[in-house]
């Protein structure tokens, strides 16, 4: 084992001064490599949907069902029969985060801040303001008014749709926190408007009057509402909503406690309790059956018998992992519908009145920030993505209906039998992924390590679902006297190339491969101890074990690959599991990455720079620093020109390997914790801390002609994440127009036919084309049919021809228009046998370069080219043709053409070359050349054989 030392520090570079005069005019610029495309994986939040059901005349089926649901600053309709995406609102996104949807007709409304947002088929058409510049909280379609509420509670606001103006302002008395309204159904102009304070009041719209007030006692019951404060939390309605019977509504509040009143009687019909939370949604099934609906923030979804006083039915325990915010029955359908702040919309289904209902449909997404996100095969359609809500997805690049979660088996079955929630049956989040798509179709290929575990974990692609084995670190005891070696938590994970065998590596520094067929463990290695370079920087640490932070294999299985924590890349041979060599670094290596198709290893140290690694030398060759956070993630183009990183400090940069430079950052609002580039090079893939969906950003470099330059400071551009709007296919000519860059024309560089007179050039055509023209005869023979062609019987036209050699058909404007002209006719014939090879050849004069004629020439087949050479008949061809090779080597052009066609015209024409005395002034010209050229080919393979083995001797 060799021990490479390169620890060798540089001084600290000086930051530069900064200008603060030149700092304050600095104008935001635009990224010049990548641009925000879309968001994957959003599906709601804690906005409560819309949902809208319509029924057509004259229509077989049943009513279609569409869900609004809100993503952030943007919203989105999907069609309830599939749950398919049907479209996304289009354009910029709200100034704001969205409060509030409501839905009329076509048209879709939200609130964003102070304003309110009318949306035709995706467009903004309409936006009305608050004019007090206050947030708006709730939005409500009133016939041909928005009725809105502040977000303060104190003021409700009317607005004409049509004409988008104030019809007026109704303000509530100082005590009353409006937070939610209702239409009761056949009430005409009126409306309840609910208070966190627990009490409701019944106004009239055209009027602007308080009709009436129902007070908290009369809502709830007598010895809650009496001990109830004035500010008491437990006391604020959270949820009111109209029942199938006339003059009765629902209502929740923050306590639990649901109450089942009669508004024009002014009494509560029914009270009930739900425990595990405050109440959210309430919703009353339309079709017969009497039967209630709340939602906890908890995620519990609890049913409840109307005709037996309010007695509990069902109780589904976990229907979300999160808050619920919504929850609608489908009009005249047992169809629930619940939506919750777990990222996630869930269809349920009652197969009859008094069974529990069961998951129908759904359609979810992380419900916390993935932390790790890698594109999984090689065409660039899907992405794995580990989230801390413990689970392992799959999403679609293509189609948001193809995304799924990886099961972990029936763990909703298990935690409904023991009565807990089933995040906490889930696996712990995974730290680390690997996978290797080779053998997905035979068996596991995706590998994890999780946190705080001493085992990795294999998962099947095709299956959707855990693997089979569990790759654990326990070795067999044996004997009394022996102890159990201690056991660490898994830190890396890495499957090979070919998909067989799967490496990982723990806290303690062993590392194991196990097979991904059969489970069974197939080789150990062993880091050794510290080496004494390393031992005298951690002088001050005692820990013996040397944790394992990364692992690589090469493509062809030759080399195992392995960071330390203590700053050692460790390289081990395959086969034989020895240490072959190790290379010490200046800092420690966090974690590393290879790129397998040139062997370069990145790997992030702690002292923020990426040193990059060739694998063959096994020297660092590049150092990339400039970082002013931890590096959390990078990830290497699918060229491997390209570095991109992310770190602590927000900002994404990308290296350009081959230079060093840095030739691209840009700032996001959020730290991208991981990225991911695209094996097909069209996208690049983020996740950041604050969101729970997968950012897409489109290479600019894929559509447009770049001219990079090094990046500093004053070019760093703050740009937003991409929304989930993405780019339609209508607006496919608008999508590559805003993916142009506004730099000035480049002078793109194009090929020379020749880069250097002294050089020889070859016509870059396929060797087999030469390899043909010469032994044409050869095939021809082989290829010859063994009885003649016959002849149709009768032919039922004929398309007359023009002789040459490639087949022209006569046209009709070639016919002689005057049969009795024999002159005119001999003329046009005696024209045409001249062939267009002969023409080229006989154009150029004798000096020439016969450009024109070698072009022609090359794009003819072997068989029309050997009978063109055999068509030259006269002397005077002759002579040319042979004039034409010489000029061609001459220009050290063509070399291998003019070789086969020497070749060939002097197999064919040699005998009437040799007795005709007009033609020996070529043929010795053509020696002298031949010879000339030949010695010149011959001196320019030496030369380069020669350098490429003093480069091989010198590596």
């Amino acid at each position: 084992m060799d021990v490479d030392d390169s620890a060798a520090k540089q001084p600290p570079r000086k930051r530069l001064r900064q200008n603060a005069e030149n700092t304050s005019r600095k104008q935001a610029k635009e990224p010049l490599l990548f641009v925000p495309f879309r968001a994957l994986g959003l599906i709601t939040n804690y906005v409560p949907f819309v949902l809208q059901s319509r029924t057509h005349k004259g229509a077989t089926e049943g009513p279609r069902i569409h869900l609004l649901t809100c993503l952030g600053r943007a919203w989105a309709l999907w069609e309830g029969g599939k749950m398919g995406l049907l479209f996304v609102a289009a354009g910029p996104d709200a100034p704001e985060q969205i409060s509030s949807l409501a839905m009329d007709g076509d048209a879709v409304w939200a609130a964003a801040g102070p304003y309110a947002m009318k949306y035709i088929r995706g467009k903004e058409v309409l936006r009305v303001e608050n004019p007090l510049r206050t947030a708006l909280s709730f939005i409500i379609i009133f016939g041909c008014q928005l009725l809105a509420l502040t977000e303060d509670g104190s003021r409700l606001l009317l607005w004409d749709i049509k004409a988008g103006v104030l019809d007026g302002t109704i303000e509530f008395e100082p005590g009353f926190t409006a937070t939610s309204i209702l239409h009761p159904a056949t009430y005409l102009n009126k409306v309840l408007i609910s208070s966190s304070q627990g009490g409701v009041q019944l106004w009239n719209i055209r009027t602007q009057n308080c009709i009436h007030n129902f007070p908290l006692h009369r809502l709830q019951s007598t010895h809650q509402a009496a001990q109830a404060s004035p500010v008491d939390p437990g006391s604020a309605i959270t949820s009111m909503v109209q029942s199938p019977a006339v003059d009765v509504v629902g209502i929740g509040f923050t306590s639990g406690e649901i109450s089942v009143y009669d508004v024009r009687a002014d009494e509560r019909l029914m009270r009930m309790f739900m425990e595990g939370g405050g109440i959210r949604a309430l919703g009353f099934r339309s079709d017969s059956h009497a039967i209630l609906a709340s939602a906890s923030s908890a995620g519990h979804v609890a049913l409840w018998d109307l005709n037996s006083g309010g007695r509990l039915l069902h109780m589904i325990r976990g229907a979300h992992d999160g808050a619920i915010s919504a929850l609608e029955w489908v009009p005249g359908q047992p169809l629930l519908i619940t939506s919750g702040e777990d990222n996630s919309v869930k269809q349920w289904l009652f197969d009859s009145p008094t069974a529990a209902p069961r998951l129908l449909k759904f359609r979810s997404g992380h419900h916390a920030p993935p932390h790790l996100i890698r594109y999984y095969g090689s065409d660039g359609k899907q992405l794995l993505s580990a989230s801390r809500d413990r689970s392992l997805r799959c999403t679609s690049v293509v189609r948001d209906s193809r995304s799924f979660e990886m099961s972990q088996g029936s763990l909703a079955k298990k935690a409904t039998s023991l009565s807990i929630p089933l995040a906490s049956l889930k696996f712990p989040p995974i730290t680390s992924i690997s996978y290797s798509s080779a053998r997905s179709k035979d068996w596991d290929d995706i590998l994890t390590a999780h946190s705080e575990e001493t085992f990795a974990r294999s998962w099947t692609m095709l299956n959707k679902k855990l693997g089979k084995y569990s790759f654990g670190f326990n070795d067999p005891v044996k004997g009394k006297a022996k102890e159990r070696a201690p056991l660490g938590s898994v830190k890396a994970v890495c499957v090979t190339a070919c998909g067989n065998f799967g490496l990982a590596s723990s806290s303690t520094g062993a590392i194991h491969m196990w097979n991904m067929q059969s489970g069974i463990r197939r080789k150990t290695f062993d880091v050794g101890t510290c080496p004494p370079e390393v031992k005298q920087r951690l002088s001050g640490t005692k820990r013996k074990e040397r944790p394992i932070t990364g692992l690589a294999t090469d493509p062809l299985n030759r080399t195992v690959i392995a960071s330390t924590l203590d700053g050692t890349i460790n390289f081990f041979d395959f086969q034989s599991t020895k240490l072959e060599h190790t290379l010490i670094l200046p800092s420690t290596a966090i974690s590393i990455l290879l790129h397998s198709d040139n062997g370069l290893l990145a790997v992030v140290c702690d002292d923020m720079v990426v040193r990059v690694i060739d694998i063959e030398t096994r020297r660092i060759v590049r150092e990339l620093g400039g970082f002013r956070g931890r590096i959390l993630d990078i990830t290497f183009s699918p060229d491997s020109r390209w570095l991109v990183t992310t770190s602590l400090d927000s900002i994404i940069r990308t290296f350009d390997i081959p230079t060093g430079r840095l030739i691209d950052a840009f700032k996001t609002p959020s730290v991208a914790t991981s990225i991911t580039f695209s094996p097909t090079n069209d996208f690049l893939a983020t996740a950041h801390v604050d969101s729970v969906g997968v950012f897409l950003w489109a290479n600019r470099a894929q559509y447009a002609e770049i001219s990079f330059q090094t990046v500093t400071d004053d070019d760093l551009s703050n740009v937003n994440l991409p929304s989930m709007q993405g780019v339609a296919e209508d607006d496919a000519l608008d999508a590559l127009s805003a993916l142009t860059t506004n730099n000035t024309p480049i002078d793109v560089f194009a090929t020379p036919p020749q880069l250097d007179g002294e050089l020889i050039t070859l016509t870059l055509l396929p060797r087999a084309r030469w390899q043909t023209l010469l032994n044409l005869e050869v095939i021809q023979q082989r290829n010859k049919p063994k009885e003649p062609p016959k002849a149709p019987e009768k032919a039922p036209f004929f398309l007359p021809t023009l002789p040459g050699v490639e087949t022209r058909f006569a046209s009709a404007d070639a016919k002689a228009s005057d049969p009795k002209k024999p002159t005119r006719r001999l003329e046009r014939v005696a024209g045409s046998l001249e062939s267009k090879f002969h023409q080229n050849l006989m154009a150029d004069g004798r000096d020439g370069d016969y450009e024109a004629f070698f072009s022609f020439a090359k794009a003819l087949s072997p068989a029309a080219l050997d009978l063109e050479i055999r068509s030259l008949v006269t002397l005077e061809s002759l002579g040319i043709f042979i004039n034409a090779l010489t000029q061609r080597l001459v220009s050290h052009r063509d070399f291998e053409a003019v070789q086969a066609l020497q070749n060939v015209f002097l197999k064919i024409h040699g005998e009437v070359v040799v007795q005709n005395a007009e033609l020996q002034e070529y043929l010795e010209r053509l020696l002298v050349v031949q010879k000339k050229e030949s010695q010149r080919v011959l001196d320019l393979i030496t030369s380069s054989l020669g350098t490429l083995g003093f480069v091989r001797d010198m590596m």
